[in-house]
């Protein structure tokens, strides 16, 4: 037995190394058909980028999230790493069975350590097990996180690290047997009755389990390695070596997470001139090899656990975009194409001349076949991403959120809708109509510029507006930025006029723009449009600018004297005056009206006295919440008005839920599936709560066509409200008590209404 175990874990070992340091250089070679990015943009603050990767792996920061299942995952990833040694001391064994690390193999505290972390290991995999089985897709009812997932690939993991944890285990025990552990429990304090067990036996026959236990756990591992080596898009299986790459050039250094701003469009690595662009520069993504190396390690690095797409609104709701299955797609692509793009094929090669015949007469058929295929295409056309699976996404950022290696979710599929929209002019039509109103008027409704005023009429104290009543902004203490919905909208306009007089109340020294302002381009953005998204933003923040005094400079610091602040009602605004426009010269100071008025309300400026009673839901902003990390001022508001009761819906906060407007989705029919407002409104309906409560106008539209539509089918209560944060401070800050109920009547259609 000791000879064939010898044989045959030494051929293994050579086997496995050999094959794995080829599959590192593939991988490496396949990262390298990606374009390059901005210098220094996934490199820079290295110090911070390594803090970032050990308080992530070590903390599993977004594993533990989910309760027994980061505890047990942290085991079973540190037990890999921690307890290589335990292959030498295998390796080791199978020469001499009573054979123990040199220096080490008898101190105790390794022993602890051995002995704990490779039993919980074998736990932690067993409880991984169990709840794999639990959610298996095939269960009635049950939406599985593993739909869609390689089963056949985690079984095999699976039991690769239960054998190689219980050959740990044994060994462990074994050498515990053969060194007479008496007087030295503590280093086998777990193992310590099978080592009593094993003690009762002869030398020989505790030699032979030894070599048996040490071939077994030997074999394993390097079966694992040869398997694994040979099918490099085995992300189930690669991610615990990829994810520390990935982790290390994530967008953000100090761990946050790739949301909120959009990245600008870049060809070769370099940022697109719209005002001049390149004659070869390459406008978005429709081929693989066009997204950056590092959006190809992202899809390499997936471990198709499927929390993306648990949390994904549209699949939530029966539409064909799952995060998870989207990133296997172009993982697979990628890797089966591959071959045809190292021989030269889809590009040029050195003299500017294509890959010849002969260059590509050795890729396999399979690979070229592959290369035919559009990656935007439907089922009949053999494509690799649906364009309902690219037009289904909502941009909320629920997959970002929750994925464990951090993929950049939103960012590839916003390049992907770039080049449908800028070069193949393919997205849904009534798109198309929010891009003329954009383009004529400035804003998605198409409606005139001097309507943006018409709201300051409908309050009883002035609004300064800038360059009218204000020379500038240094005369106030905030800029509110109104935006395109709280000007134009007339549910959001309640929003507007409340969050005013507010301000008014508090004695907050504000003003507006003159109404010359165009949208912010969020959706323009968001849809793919990013030369318009470009034109709007350059026009704004030359306003904007205009508007801070951009020439009233310190002298010893080159900045404006006066704080560039502003303060907006729309999360969308929000996040792009305060996240997108510095990438445009606009670097500002942007707060949300929630935060705003929560520290009025702290400062005692706004005092809520008048009772609002019943039960109240707070529905979480994307924008807000996720992508700008916002969720305690609204609360913190609502708690202080007295007479509700906040009752918190299942999905909220960081897993909270989308209305479904973001990412344009505002602009387009959902014709597939359950209407995403309409799901999130069933969950607020079943606390049965008086009040529905939002901090963002696209939320506010969305949710109150749902609960409308509610009460005409008679499954909601007339009397619920949806009504912003701002508007139910105001009713409960005014005196003498003002009727709730007036804040939230039956809203007047919006001219024109937008196509949700």
């Amino acid at each position: 037995m000791q000879l064939a175990a010898i044989i045959v874990s030494l051929v293994l070992i050579v086997v496995g190394v050999a094959l794995f340091g080829r599959a590192l250089l593939q991988i490496y070679a396949h990262m390298r058909l990606g374009q390059p990015v901005p210098a220094g943009s996934r490199t820079n603050d290295p110090k911070q980028r390594t803090i970032t990767v050990v308080k992530e792996f070590v903390g599993h920061t977004r594993m533990n999230r989910w309760g027994v299942i980061g505890v047990a995952h942290w085991f079973v990833a540190v037990g890999f790493f921690t307890l290589l040694l335990t292959i030498v001391n295998a390796i080791g064994q199978l020469f001499q069975a009573d054979w123990i690390l040199p220096i080490i193999g008898n101190w105790a505290p390794y022993n602890v350590y051995v002995e704990f972390i490779g039993t919980m290991t074998v736990v932690g995999i067993l409880v991984l097990i169990v709840i794999r089985q639990l959610s298996k897709p095939n269960k009635p009812g049950r939406k599985s996180r593993f739909a869609g997932s390689n089963f056949g690939q985690a079984y095999f993991v699976e039991g690769v690290i239960l054998i190689v944890g219980v050959c740990i285990f044994m060994l462990h025990a074994l050498e515990g047997a053969q060194h007479h552990v008496d007087g030295y429990e503590a280093s086998f304090f777990l193992s310590y009755p099978v080592v009593s067990w094993l003690e009762g036996m002869d030398l020989s026959t505790l030699q032979n389990l030894t070599y048996f236990f040490a071939g077994l756990k030997i074999a394993t591992s390097f079966i694992w390695m040869i398997t694994v080596s040979l099918k490099t898009d085995m992300g189930v299986a690669w991610h615990r070596f990829l994810a520390f790459p990935n982790i290390w050039f994530k967008r953000e250094a100090d761990g946050g997470t790739a949301l909120g701003a959009l990245q600008p469009m870049t060809s070769g690595g370099k940022p697109i001139d719209f005002t001049d662009p390149g004659e070869d520069d390459v406008f978005g993504v429709s081929q693989v090899e066009q997204f950056s190396w590092k959006g190809l390690l992202d899809f390499s690095t997936c471990t198709e656990c499927g929390r993306c797409q648990s949390q994904c609104p549209a699949w939530n709701t029966g539409k064909p975009l799952s995060p998870k299955l989207l990133i296997m797609s172009l993982r697979d692509h990628a890797h089966a194409k591959a071959p045809y793009l190292l021989a030269g094929g889809g590009k040029t090669m050195e003299g500017d001349e294509k890959a010849s015949a002969e260059q590509l007469a050795g890729v396999p058929a399979s690979a070229l076949a592959e290369a035919e295929r559009p990656l935007i295409g439907t089922a009949e056309e053999n494509g690799v991403i649906d364009p309902d699976v690219l037009w289904s996404c909502t941009t909320c950022g629920a997959c970002v959120e929750q994925c464990p290696v951090d993929i950049e979710h939103v960012d590839h599929i916003v390049d992907m809708r770039r080049y449908q929209v800028m070069i193949e002019s393919a997205f849904p039509s009534e798109a198309g109509t929010m891009l003329k109103n954009l383009e004529k008027k400035g804003n998605p409704w198409g409606l005139a510029k001097k309507q943006r005023l018409e709201w300051t009429k409908e309050v009883d104290f002035e609004v300064p507006v800038v360059g009218k009543d204000i020379e500038d902004l240094s005369e106030v203490d905030y800029l509110y930025w109104v935006g395109c919905a709280g000007a134009l909208e007339d549910r959001a306009k309640k929003t507007t006029k409340a969050f005013a007089e507010l301000l008014h109340i508090a004695g907050v020294k504000f003003a507006i723009m003159g109404g010359d302002e165009k949208c912010t381009g969020d959706s323009a953005r968001r849809l793919g449009n990013e030369p318009l998204f470009q034109e709007l933003g350059m026009e704004n923040v030359a306003a904007l600018n205009m508007a801070f005094g951009e020439d009233d400079e310190d002298e010893s610091t080159k900045k404006p004297k006066s704080a560039k602040k502003i303060v907006a009602t729309c999360p969308h605004c929000l996040n792009t005056l305060g996240n997108e426009y510095p990438q445009l010269g606009g670097d500002y100071e942007v707060i949300h009206h929630t935060q705003l008025l929560q520290h009025l309300v702290d400062e005692g400026k706004l005092i809520p006295v008048t009772p609002v009673e019943g039960i109240i839901t707070y529905h979480d902003p994307c924008y807000l919440g996720r992508h700008n990390k916002i969720y305690t001022p609204p609360r913190e508001i609502i708690g202080k008005v007295p007479g509700l009761r906040n009752e918190e819906m299942h999905r909220h906060k960081e897993r909270g839920f989308c209305c479904g407007a973001g990412g344009a989705r505002m602009w387009m029919e959902e014709r597939i599936g359950k209407r995403i407002n309409e799901e999130r409104v069933d969950e607020a309906l079943s606390l049965n709560p008086d009040i529905v409560s939002t901090a963002c106008p696209f939320c506010l539209v969305m949710l109150t066509d749902s609960v409308n539509g509610k009460k005409n089918e008679g499954k909601a209560k007339e009397s619920i409200q949806v009504v912003d944060v701002a508007q139910l401070l105001l009713d409960s800050v005014k005196t003498p008590p003002v009727d709730p109920a007036g804040s939230a009547e039956q809203e007047s259609e919006p001219a024109p209404e937008p196509v949700k």
